[in-house]
């Protein structure tokens, strides 16, 4: 799974990349700094099943700190985009190269208002715009890939009689589209399983919600700490009427919290609304921490980095984490580690799709599963839920 961070040049969608991934990149006040995409790797952030449970888990595939699982997520910092990127303006072919495979988008917005459409300096440029623009240049960039053939291709689909939503995301399938994705669309909107009926706009329609399934988006509202109360709160009633969840945001401090953490300077815990000094430091050093947790920390409860990624993961994308054992009653892989791997699976998912997640083998002999917690059997139709310890039965082979 990959996340995009994406926005205009300016707003701070490297440092918010930055900060969430502790990868060193070019940051500056200019358009373009980023042209090649960076890539790291971020955590999205869950308690624990050993905070309930009293026990002390051996982590493999994923890190442990006070109570909480720290889960790996790779990440993508994208060129920043500008209008008319679809038509390849600024480095929008690279921008939506970088994309292709993005599960889902975080889009930073300067919620200050202080960049233009062009991501320069200006007195005020209202961030609804940033919102619209990113949906038009997605919109239309897929639109273009499925236009150019469109008559030809929905002809062939009418007399081979193939399956629509397959054969879209058979077109589609570079930029990670599945049958599913294609089939949700088409449903949600009522088209006809005749594609040669469809008219443009029914095409624009269909990317449109296709962009929703197969790239929905979640708002950094970036520089919150410098933007006023009626911003913020109008960003978010205008994101949260096209369907957005938008969380304020301070890129630039979590970056500073992080940094100051691997120092060793501070205890932090990223999505925490505070954090602890464990050394001396400067007395500079000691002021902007100080400024953070007044202006933002205490303001809004956290950076908001955090929350934009857990959000982005259990919210918007609806994955669950599932850890499988081989001993229920102690926890444990057959080497003894307790809890040693975790599973992010969409919800829905059942012990078989977990089953082929660990081995495509196990998926292939299961017979049935069992809930750790209530030590009882469940079948291939149970679904799994947030934080289930299941261990996966299946026939020897």
């Amino acid at each position: 799974m990959e996340i995009g961070v994406v926005g205009k040049p300016n707003v701070g969608k490297s440092t918010f990349f930055s900060a969430a991934t502790l990868v060193d990149v070019q940051i500056a006040n200019y358009p373009f700094t980023t042209i090649d995409a960076n890539v790291g790797v971020t955590y999205a952030v869950a308690e624990h099943p050993c905070k309930e449970l009293g026990c002390k888990p051996n982590p493999q595939n994923y890190e442990y700190k006070d109570g909480l699982a720290l889960i790996p997520i790779k990440m993508i910092d994208v060129a920043g985009l500008v209008p008319g990127a679809h038509e390849g303006r600024g480095l929008g072919n690279k921008f939506l190269d970088d994309l292709r495979m993005a599960s889902a988008l975080i889009h930073v917005v300067d919620v200050t208002g202080k960049t233009d459409a062009e991501g320069q300096p200006t007195d005020y440029h209202d961030p609804v715009e940033d919102i619209e623009f990113l949906e038009k240049e997605i919109d239309y960039w897929i639109y273009g890939i499925l236009r150019k053939n469109w008559e030809k291709f929905a002809k062939r689909i009418k007399l081979q009689h193939l399956k629509l939503a397959q054969a879209i995301a058979d077109q589609l399938t570079g930029i990670g589209v599945s049958e599913e994705d294609a089939f949700e669309a088409i449903h949600r909107l009522g088209l006809d399983n005749d594609p040669t009926k469809w008219s443009d706009k029914d095409l624009l329609a269909f990317v449109r919600e296709l962009r929703k399934v197969n790239k929905p988006i979640i708002i950094a509202a970036n520089k919150a700490d410098a933007a006023t109360d009626e911003h913020i709160e109008r960003l978010i009633k205008e994101g949260e009427k096209r369907g957005y969840i938008v969380v304020p945001t301070s890129a630039a401090a979590e970056l500073t919290l992080r940094k100051a953490a691997k120092a060793g300077f501070i205890d932090y815990v990223p999505g925490s609304s505070d954090f602890k000094i464990l050394k001396p430091m400067s007395a500079k050093q000691e002021k902007a921490l100080q400024l953070i947790k007044e202006k933002v920390l205490d303001r809004f409860g956290s950076t908001g980095v955090q929350e934009v990624i857990n959000r982005a993961v259990f919210e918007l994308l609806q994955l669950v984490p599932v850890y499988p054992v081989e001993d229920e009653h102690k926890l444990t892989d057959q080497f003894g580690n307790v809890l040693p791997h975790v599973h992010l699976l969409p919800k829905g998912s059942t012990p078989r799709d977990l089953a082929y997640k660990v081995h495509t083998d196990l998926g292939k002999t299961f017979l049935y599963a069992v809930n750790a917690r209530t030590h009882r059997r469940v079948g291939e139709d149970y679904e799994l839920g947030f934080n289930d310890i299941i261990k996966i039965v299946a026939t020897a082979r």
